[in-house]
């Protein structure tokens, strides 16, 4: 792999990666506030709780799942170049 394929791929990793933060702050933030407005409890705690805490990091699990298996390649970080 070219020098120039591997920046193309880190770069592609990097912005993945950054994309997948928004997402879940995004997504911590709905099931936080938005679920707060509403009066259920599981086990005597909000609905907020529950979603905000243990559904953000369930997301965050699929998410890094999700770049692993279909962003991130295993690649040599060397210097040399393949012809």
């Amino acid at each position: 792999m070219t020098n120039e394929k591997k920046y193309h791929q880190v770069r592609k990793e990097a912005k993945a990666t950054g994309l997948a933060l928004l997402a879940i702050i995004i997504f911590w933030i709905i099931t936080g506030f938005g679920a707060a407005t509403l009066d259920i409890k599981i086990f005597r705690l909000p609905l907020w709780v529950i979603t905000s805490c243990f559904g953000t990091w369930l997301f965050g699990v699929a998410i890094v799942w999700f770049l692993i298996t279909k962003v991130f390649k295993d690649m040599d970080l060397e210097d040399t170049e393949d012809e």
